[in-house]
């Protein structure tokens, strides 16, 4: 250890009291972390990318300082999936010091992977209170049975109004509209059930209407819209 010419002519004081880091709520546990392996948990958190044009929804359940799940949702930035592809593989099995310093393409992720890093460390974790933390596979439960991500896509213009084109339950195909053309309903196709009635034998045809479904009042429309083409 090396010290300037004015720390060594110091004389010692003692420090006093000193308890060391404060406890942080982890998995119903009060821990005073001082190393790595002293952090669990499972959170989720969203980065972005310098210039903003994608974002990324990274959840993570950490067990003693090592990553055991990983969930990369991105939007906005068709490269960025090809990025989550290679987050997917490097993620799991590094401690959540390893993952800060790894390169994982993009912006978006980094980003993310720091957020959430932040999070787990200060206590901020969604399974802080829930003894013995949440599983692995915890992180797949946000993405519901078809294991697919809650994707929401609208649009508008001031000279044409609203379209919905993708809804939590699915492809929006039709808009419902009353007789002041404002949207009372709209219908979709969940386009995860759908391959799943493919897998299981069904034709395309039948799949499409078995996946079919509607909200709202669409049965009172005076009618129905395509969004992206009327």
């Amino acid at each position: 250890m090396i010290y300037s010419r004015e720390v060594e002519e110091m004389c010692p004081v003692a420090q006093g009291v000193h308890h060391g880091a404060a406890p942080i709520p982890e998995e119903a546990k009060w821990v005073q972390a001082k190393e790595v392996k002293d952090i669990s948990g499972l959170t989720h958190g969203v980065g972005w990318c310098a210039p903003q044009q994608g974002a990324c929804k990274l959840t993570l359940n950490v067990k003693e300082g090592i990553i055991q799940e990983a969930l990369v949702e991105t939007i906005g930035c068709s490269g960025m999936t090809h990025s989550a592809a290679m987050a997917s593989e490097i993620l799991p099995g590094l401690t959540v010091m390893e993952a800060l310093n790894t390169d994982l393409v993009c912006d978006a992720i980094n980003t993310a992977m720091r957020e959430l890093f932040l999070q787990i460390v200060y206590g901020r974790s969604q399974s802080a209170f829930s003894e013995d933390g949440l599983p692995v596979g915890a992180g797949l439960e946000d993405l519901g049975k078809g294991l697919r991500s809650q994707v929401g896509t609208m649009y508008g213009t001031l000279a044409k109004g609203p379209r919905y084109l993708e809804m939590a339950e699915g492809y929006v195909t039709g808009i419902a509209l009353d007789a002041d053309d404002q949207i009372i309903g709209y219908q979709f196709v969940s386009l995860g059930k759908m391959t799943d009635f493919i897998k299981k034998g069904d034709d395309p045809n039948t799949a499409w209407e078995k996946a079919k479904g509607q909200y709202g009042r669409v049965a009172d429309a005076v009618k129905i819209i395509d969004p992206r083409k009327e």
